[in-house]
C-alpha cells in the first residue's frame, strides 16, 4: 500500500477501484475471510493438525480470530451483496444451482499501462450465509478476453462443481425449489407476453 503521506489524488481514485497497491493472494484470501466470517481478522495458515501413520491427531493447531474488523451486521450485509453478484450479476458464470455462493470479480491492469496486460481473478465462498471454503482463482496476463468474471469465474465453478460434494456441502432444497419457482414464473410471463 502506498504509505498515507505519498497519497494524492490520483493514487486515491486508483486505490478506491482496487488498483495501485500489490497484495499476495493469503492476504486477499485471509481479508475476504474476515469480512465475511461475522468481521473477525483470522491467521492465514496452511495446517490444522498433525497426524501418526494411523490418522491419530498427535498436534492440533488453533488459529483463534483476532481483531473485530468491522461489525458481525456489516459482514452480514457483505455476504448478501456478494451472494447478489452470483446469482445476478457478473459472477453470474460461477453459478451453480441449489449452492448460494457469494463471489467477487477483478480485473486489473498492470504497469506499465501502455503493455495492456492484466490480471483476471474471481473470489467465491459458500454457503454464502454461513462461509465453509473460499476459493480464489487469479489468472495472470490472459490473451483475448481478460475479464475476471468472463474467464475466472467459469473455473472457481468447475473447482466448487467438484470441492463442494467432496466436502459434504449439499445443494439447499429451498434454494433449489425457489429456483425452481422463479424459472416458472420466468417461463409463463414470456408466455403471456408472446
Amino acid at each position: 500500500m502506498h504509505e498515507k503521506k505519498n497519497i494524492g489524488q490520483v493514487e486515491l481514485a486508483t486505490i478506491s477501484f482496487g488498483q495501485s497497491f500489490q497484495i499476495t493472494p493469503v492476504q486477499l484470501a485471509a481479508t475476504i475471510s474476515s469480512l465475511i466470517n461475522g468481521g473477525k481478522r483470522i491467521t492465514p495458515h496452511f495446517g490444522v493438525q498433525i497426524e501418526d501413520q494411523e490418522g491419530n491427531a498427535v498436534e492440533v493447531f488453533d488459529y483463534e480470530p483476532t481483531a473485530q474488523i468491522l461489525s458481525p451486521d456489516t459482514s452480514e450485509t457483505m455476504r448478501t451483496l456478494l451472494e447478489k453478484v452470483v446469482s445476478e450479476g457478473g459472477g453470474n458464470k460461477a453459478y451453480i444451482e441449489g449452492y448460494q455462493i457469494g463471489g467477487k470479480t477483478a480485473t486489473s491492469q498492470t504497469l506499465p499501462r501502455s503493455a495492456h496486460r492484466y490480471i483476471s481473478s474471481f473470489m467465491c465462498f459458500a454457503p454464502a450465509q454461513d462461509p465453509q471454503v473460499l476459493c480464489l482463482v487469479i489468472i495472470n496476463n490472459p490473451t483475448g478476453v481478460y475479464y475476471g468474471g468472463t474467464i475466472a469465474a467459469p473455473v472457481a465453478k468447475e473447482i466448487f462443481l467438484n470441492m463442494l460434494p467432496y466436502l459434504g456441502i449439499e445443494k439447499d432444497p429451498q434454494v433449489a425449489a425457489k429456483e425452481r419457482e422463479q424459472r416458472e414464473e420466468e417461463a409463463k410471463e414470456q408466455v403471456q407476453q408472446h
